[in-house]
């Protein structure tokens, strides 16, 4: 069983587990116990009652938080001419075609999403086996195969997340910095639910969302009232 460090196991004691806490008690708490000497990101993390291994139950999409991620992203573009450099003056880290394709292919990873035009899905399609693990492929419905690279990279800038249910039927994505102020963070909270319960998938049987939790880098988990975070302002 793996060791509670100190400053776990005094948020713990500060964490009634058997309570469901609103979004905004929660917020409190995590932001309480964020007491690395680092900008500890906040992270929510759902239980869905949903199985990925069946094409009708996946649940995928993108929401862009009210105030960011709070995370620097690093944006890789596969587009050519007019194009290449509309991504490049919206602030895209990598951009090329074939030639960032050999980059890639080389071991270059310094980024954080990928971003195509139609047109380059070919010379993309050929590097599933190291961006597919990853969750890094450029897929239409998450709006990172487009004409339109300019948006496409500003919008990831501004902190639009991905997210993806796992095998567990979990989902989860870091919705801010512990620096956030409260009310920020649980803006960022409430859109991500919100997010999550429009992708419900037809297949969905029973209790959708089962369990939400709140947490930071280094600070114990909250659970949080699954009614209050998909309550409407």
């Amino acid at each position: 069983m793996a060791k509670v460090g100190k400053r776990l196991k005094a948020g713990l004691a500060t964490v009634n587990r058997e309570i469901f806490y609103t979004v905004d008690d929660a917020v409190k708490l995590v932001k309480a116990n964020a007491k690395a000497k680092f900008d500890e990101t906040v992270e929510v993390a759902l239980n869905l009652g949903v199985d990925p291994k069946h094409a009708d139950q996946m649940v995928r999409g993108v929401v862009a938080l009210p105030h960011g991620s709070g995370k620097t992203m690093r944006v890789a573009v596969f587009a050519k001419g007019d194009k290449a450099k509309d991504a490049k003056d919206a602030g895209a880290e990598l951009v090329g075609a074939e030639d960032l394709a050999d980059k890639i292919t080389a071991g270059e990873m310094g980024f954080d999403r990928v971003i195509a035009t139609p047109d380059m899905m070919g010379v993309v399609g050929k590097l599933g086996k190291v961006l597919g693990p990853r969750g890094l492929m450029p897929n239409p419905k998450l709006g990172t195969v487009t004409m339109d690279v300019k948006t496409a990279v500003k919008n990831a800038k501004a902190g639009e997340v991905q997210f993806r249910v796992e095998k567990a039927g979990i989902v989860q994505a870091g919705v801010g910095k512990a620096s956030f102020s409260a009310d920020q963070l649980a803006a960022n909270i409430k859109a991500f639910v919100d997010a999550i319960v429009k992708a419900k998938p037809a297949g969905a049987k029973g209790t959708y969302i089962k369990k939400i939790s709140v947490s930071s880098t280094m600070g114990p988990g909250v659970k949080v009232n699954s009614s209050d975070a998909t309550a409407k302002a």
